[in-house]
């Protein structure tokens, strides 16, 4: 990776109901590892959020959660990563792990996975950063909104280059390799 040293990872602080979902977390903790990329994520030790931390440990790799006041008892603060940030607020959760991380790559989860997806790319489109995000399409739990978004698009909502934006892989290792490039290409600025 020439353009990719820490990767913030959205997921769900449930672990699904798809063997799937664990497997592709598990999977994307070691190609980031084996790839020298560091982990950025939400600071929790619960659902895939948990697994993805002590993965990446597991291996050898650097974890640096952020985690609001309000989640540390919800989502069960995970105290055994490379640093912790505690913030006061969701806000500052995900302006701190936009801070630390050169991308973002959302695999399953719910609301605050979508929450931190789109802030992150409303963000892009703004010009606030240039850091480019992308969906894991694990056993196509992604489907829905990939055809939602290109409604959206259709519709005259979105230009084709804020689609062009939402990156979509199959695999892990496909996921790194299109962030990884994006980085590299990436420029500041406002995407109409």
């Amino acid at each position: 990776m020439n353009n990719l040293k820490r990767l913030a990872v959205y997921c769900g602080s449930a672990p699904g109901t798809d063997p799937d979902f664990a497997d592709a977390t598990r999977a994307t903790a070691a190609a980031m590892v084996s790839n020298g990329v560091e982990l950025v994520y939400g600071g929790g030790r619960l659902g895939l959020m948990g697994l993805v931390a002590d993965s990446v440990l597991e291996l050898g790799g650097k974890v640096y959660g952020v985690i609001p006041d309000a989640l540390v008892d919800l989502e069960v603060a995970h105290t055994g990563v490379t640093e912790l940030y505690r913030v006061p607020n969701m806000h500052e959760r995900k302006a701190k792990m936009t801070d630390l991380a050169d991308a973002f790559i959302a695999l399953p989860g719910g609301i605050g996975t979508f929450d931190e997806l789109f802030e992150a790319w409303s963000w892009n489109a703004l010009g606030y950063h240039a850091k480019p995000f992308c969906l894991l399409n694990v056993a196509g739990f992604w489907d829905g909104m990939i055809h939602f978004i290109d409604h959206a698009t259709d519709s005259g909502f979105l230009s084709q280059s804020r689609r062009k934006q939402l990156l979509v892989a199959q695999t892990p290792d496909e996921a790194l390799n299109l962030l990884d490039e994006a980085a590299g290409r990436a420029t500041q600025g406002m995407v109409w």
